[in-house]
């Protein structure tokens, strides 16, 4: 039988770990192994961890390591993926709870769909489960991601469905797409710190031949927190990770292609308005500017090597 393993990242979880841990340990699929990397939490989330390893009936199954530093999100799943052999990966935030079938069910249609490279289900809002949370997420003529069906009738999304990517909230991945689209040994990018480390998969994973699909039978709830307070309670030193990785995703994944003629005059506007709106309202953001010069170099060598692997791949 094939095997998964879970892979959490914490940091300050404290009010959410618990339920997550509780719903992963009574998956029908049995993970094979449940690891937890804590980002330096201050909030006691640690412990609450700690006391699942200790439970006599769940040892050997939730393997805790604390890092004295935050390692961010992409580094902390880096860590706990390069812990497990298992055929298949969830990468899972803290704040979801899933249903008992979440495993079972993502593997099964994997199983059966091997071109499929990751897979995510039906994620609701914990605050109100009638409504979409995410779907999988989506790409705009823009280059801009989005989670699909968010905050319409979950009722209207029963169907399953080939997505651009997956939500690095609760995604299942192929071990072996894992080892494929590695690049210099990370699957998730770690100069992205954080936000939007799974759009970056999403595509390189697509670039390289890899297909991901929306599976509905499995379902979780998503406990959004700050989301859910609009752009206002976003803190700054988020929002400026997100605006500088999405420049690093364009930088590492627009393909050069006739698309460029009007792709390139439409970006031209876009983000002439969002500079101009920066500057007015959110002058904060233009401190990832020399970060995003700065990690330039960086972000075309990842380009070329993922362009050689997909030249390999062809010849």
């Amino acid at each position: 039988m094939a095997t998964a393993s879970v892979c959490i990242v914490t940091y300050n979880s404290a009010s959410d770990i618990e339920a997550c841990l509780h719903a992963v340990l009574r998956q029908t699929l049995r993970p094979e192994q449940v690891i937890v990397i804590d980002n330096a939490s201050s909030d006691g989330t640690q412990a609450i961890v700690q006391r699942y390893v200790a439970n006599e009936g769940l040892k050997g199954n939730i393997h805790f390591s604390a890092n004295s530093i935050n390692n961010g999100f992409a580094g902390g799943q880096n860590q706990a993926i390069a812990q497990t052999d298992a055929d298949y990966v969830l990468v899972l935030n803290p704040d979801v709870t899933l249903g008992q079938e979440y495993l079972a069910e993502s593997v099964a249609f994997m199983e059966s769909n091997p071109q499929v490279g990751s897979v995510t289900g039906k994620l609701v809002l914990g605050s109100d489960p009638s409504k979409m949370d995410s779907a999988g997420l989506g790409m705009r003529r823009t280059r801009q991601a989005y989670d699909l069906a968010t905050d319409e009738p979950a009722a209207n999304w029963g169907e399953p469905l080939e997505v651009f990517g997956v939500s690095g909230a609760a995604a299942v991945y192929r071990m072996a797409m894992i080892r494929d689209i590695q690049i210099d040994g990370q699957f998730f990018d770690e100069d992205y710190f954080a936000y939007k480390e799974d759009v970056d998969v999403a595509w390189r994973a697509q670039k390289l031949g890899w297909k991901a699909s929306y599976v509905p039978s499995a379902g979780a709830l998503h406990h959004r927190g700050w989301k859910q307070g609009g752009r206002r309670s976003v803190p700054l030193f988020i929002r400026r990770h997100s605006y500088q990785n999405r420049w690093f995703t364009l930088i590492k994944n627009e393909p050069v292609s006739w698309q460029l003629l009007w792709l390139i005059p439409l970006l031209t506007l876009v983000e002439a308005a969002k500079l101009a709106y920066i500057l007015l309202r959110e002058p904060g953001l233009l401190g990832s500017w020399p970060v995003i010069f700065k990690l330039l170099p960086a972000m075309l060598r990842k380009r070329k090597q993922v362009n050689r692997k997909m030249k390999e791949k062809r010849s």
